[in-house]
């Protein structure tokens, strides 16, 4: 547990955070950004908002809201904002063609009637609301670095019970799981991205075949920057809380099926997901059992039990104020922290379903089925 603990706090530094660039950007390029929506109603006017609050110069800023086949009001607000702003463009996404999934379709339509003098397409999910220096700042940062591919992790907010017990347990077991200073470097093989915010610049992109080449992968985020990467271009993830935020689930039902849709291929395939299911419920179990039977044994004057309770108890109590410090960045009252053997419990609980899903061999988000 000590070594889960002080590895989650070494890869806390290991995400660049991307800050407010100091000056305006030096001869802006053409920038489309690309919105995928489908029953985004609750979300695309704050998203838009932030948008034409940008600071980037608005003649070389376009936006593209796509419609994919909602049956609430999303197309409405966009058309809205459409009318009243010169910057945004709505397309009403074709029928799925067969052998596609529906984000990377409605993706691939916005970067196909995006300008054709754009020099980067930006991909960004409709729940996200950005600070008006995002898009200059996240360009800045791309070029000095000779990115193909700046994909920012937003500051996630957590607004009912299910997120608050579920998310920081998952984003501290992904910090539990992955290697970020090996995934991260140009020379893995592997890739760490999400499709919350993602900079592509455009000749990257249409080298790899953009989403096109990723119509049937659910994760089409981490598949379309490892096509990237695997062909030379520079791919980071970097940490955008300063200019971004997010809220991606609503409650348990979308927390369910968001998380249980696409768990496997995050955690690396099914029999990695099964082997982490099993060892975080087991230590979640351990941290709140091995105290208590050391402590039963100490009061009955076991003098092996008394000495065992002193490094369960140190054990647990870390862990305690790892998963408090968690709950404090997240800005949630401190006792979420403390339920975090809950929170595992249901982890494992998703991850089982997922495995479910890919035994049986359909997922379904978002009112639609996929093999």
């Amino acid at each position: 547990m000590f070594w889960l603990i002080f590895r989650a706090l070494g890869q806390r530094n290991l995400l660049p955070l991307l800050r407010p660039a100091a000056s305006a950007t030096r001869d802006p390029p053409n920038i489309s950004i690309v919105i995928p929506a489908r029953n985004e109603a609750a979300n695309l006017s704050s998203c838009l908002d932030g948008l034409l609050h940008q600071t980037y110069p608005k003649d070389r800023l376009s936006i593209i809201v796509v419609d994919d086949d909602s049956s609430d009001d999303t197309l409405a607000i966009g058309r809205a904002r459409a009318d009243k702003s010169g910057q945004v463009k709505v397309i009403e996404c074709p029928s799925l063609p067969p052998r596609w999934c529906g984000k990377p379709h409605a993706c691939w339509i916005g970067a196909s009637a995006a300008r054709a003098d754009s020099e980067w397409f930006c991909f960004m999910d409709a729940d996200v609301q950005a600070a008006p220096p995002l898009i200059g700042s996240a360009v800045a940062a791309a070029r000095g670095q000779r990115l193909a591919l700046l994909s920012l992790a937003p500051r996630q907010k957590l607004g009912s019970f299910a997120e608050r017990l579920v998310m920081p347990c998952g984003l501290f077991l992904l910090a539990f799981y992955q290697d970020l200073e090996t995934v991260q470097s140009p020379h893995s093989d592997k890739v760490t991205a999400t499709g919350q915010f993602m900079l592509v610049h455009r000749q990257a992109y249409e080298t790899v075949g953009g989403h096109a080449a990723v119509r049937q992968a659910i994760c089409e985020d981490l598949e379309l920057a490892l096509l990237i990467k695997k062909a030379g271009g520079r791919v980071l993830l970097e940490d955008g809380k300063l200019l971004l935020t997010a809220r991606m689930y609503a409650g348990w039902a979308s927390l369910w099926t968001g998380f249980s849709k696409n768990l496997v291929e995050m955690l690396g395939g099914r029999t990695p997901t099964l082997t982490i299911a099993v060892a975080v419920l087991l230590l979640s179990c351990a941290s709140i059992l091995l105290p208590t039977v050391d402590a039963a044994g100490c009061a009955a004057r076991n003098p092996a039990d008394c000495v065992a309770l002193i490094p369960a108890l140190i054990g647990t109590a870390a862990a305690a104020a790892l998963h408090i410090a968690g709950a404090s960045y997240f800005r949630i009252p401190f006792w979420y922290g403390l339920m975090f053997p809950a929170g595992y419990a249901v982890g494992a609980c998703l991850a089982m379903e997922s495995l479910r899903r890919h035994w049986r061999g359909r997922i379904v988000w978002k009112g639609r089925s996929y093999p």
